[in-house]
């Protein structure tokens, strides 16, 4: 008679005897572009022009004197004009690049690729708003914070806010995207304009969709996931979600110590379920444990390669794996509670120790789509 130990032991054993030897392989690709901002820290675009600063980004037309070296605004130059075009050209390089990368199996992201695309925007508004301040320093918008002697306009501030509302729009971050820029810049000074622009593209996010592109992104793959922020409060109860559910066919086991191994591969070649419950006997029904299938196939697999006397006639003893079970009448409320909490990806029913059913995550997400009046077989997973 062969242990569950025997399987599992063997399975160790066959894995850890197997060698695998890969060479990396890997594609370079270079673009031919101007790279004056496209492989820039975005931090650049963050900076006030200083006296010192050679940057085309500080190009203006000013008269730094021993006398004079206060930063007023100023007319911008061949080089500021110069760069506009180039950071448009590095925001719509970065926008398709970023679509095709995103979704695909690299190591890349979406989160500095926001913050550059909000940078570059800002940075330009920023400079528009500054020439606007110069050629007409009249205007209404600017008589308060420009008649007092300081630089009433900093292309680098519009830069930060930029970035933190671009970031905030597709993440749908908050208070912590405020804290990161606050690290960034190290001063209080800017908190209030970064929050206004946080919670003002979270509202526009908002309005258009309720899902941040992390959240489309996992209903995009098919992943079966619950989200926390979502609350349950209706009174169904286990016995109703289950699988299978009261009067239908009976549910896949395997017994303890009566089931042989030509029984269990034959199981595993007719089903597709991703582990079965553990009973006692078909009399009984009593719960031992629980079995991924996974861990049935290759213990199964390799007690065959390892083992002498492994034949189909051969019966497979299965030990207690103490699994997380509810009982029929446990509310649907507190399972979800217990897949959040605890990242359950199955819970078996009981009742008065006797197996009834079983339910998955996609079970609960199939049955919060029909509580809310939508097709539950329009969930996709993958």
């Amino acid at each position: 008679m062969m242990s569950l130990h025997n399987i599992v032991a063997s399975t160790k054993m066959g894995g850890s005897q197997r060698h695998c030897k890969s060479k990396r392989t890997g594609v370079k690709f270079n673009v031919t572009t101007n790279k004056q901002f496209t492989d820039t820290n975005t931090v650049v675009l963050f900076s006030q022009c200083g006296i010192t600063d050679v940057s085309p980004l500080c190009d203006y037309k000013r008269n730094f004197t021993n006398v004079n070296n206060h930063i007023d605004i100023a007319e911008a130059g061949d080089g500021v004009y110069n760069s506009l075009w180039q950071l448009s050209l590095a925001l719509i390089f970065k926008l398709l690049i970023t679509i095709f990368t995103f979704g695909i199996k690299v190591p890349a992201g979406i989160f500095i690729p926001s913050m550059a695309f909000g940078a570059i925007m800002g940075r330009m508004i920023g400079i528009a708003v500054e020439q606007l301040a110069y050629q007409y320093p009249t205007l209404w918008v600017f008589q308060g914070a420009c008649n007092t002697g300081e630089n009433c306009v900093t292309p680098g501030l519009y830069a930060m806010v930029g970035a933190a509302a671009c970031l905030g729009g597709v993440t749908r971050m908050t208070v912590s995207l405020v804290v990161i820029m606050f690290e960034l810049t190290g001063s209080v000074r800017y908190i209030e304009p970064l929050m206004a622009a946080v919670m003002a593209s979270k509202w526009v996010g908002d309005a258009l969709g309720k899902e941040g592109i992390y959240d489309a992104h996992i209903h995009l793959n098919g992943y079966p996931f619950l989200d926390n922020k979502e609350e349950f409060a209706h009174t169904t109860l286990a016995a109703d979600v289950m699988q299978p559910r009261r009067g239908e066919g009976p549910l896949c086991c395997v017994t303890q110590d009566s089931m042989t191994v030509e029984e269990l591969e034959c199981l595993l070649k007719t089903t597709d379920h991703n582990g079965f419950p553990v009973i006692v006997s078909t009399e009984s029904q009593y719960l031992v444990g629980f079995v991924l299938r996974k861990d049935l196939s290759l213990g199964l697999a390799n007690a065959r390669k390892c083992q002498d006397g492994v034949v189909g006639s051969s019966r497979a003893l299965f030990t207690s794996q103490a699994p997380i079970t509810v009982t029929d009448q446990t509310p649907m409320e507190t399972v979800i509670d217990m897949f959040r909490k605890l990242g359950l990806r199955q819970t078996l029913v009981t009742h008065n120790g006797k197996i009834l059913g079983i339910i998955t995550k996609k079970d609960v997400l199939r049955h919060i789509k029909l509580l809310a009046n939508e097709d539950p077989e329009s969930v996709l997973f993958n």
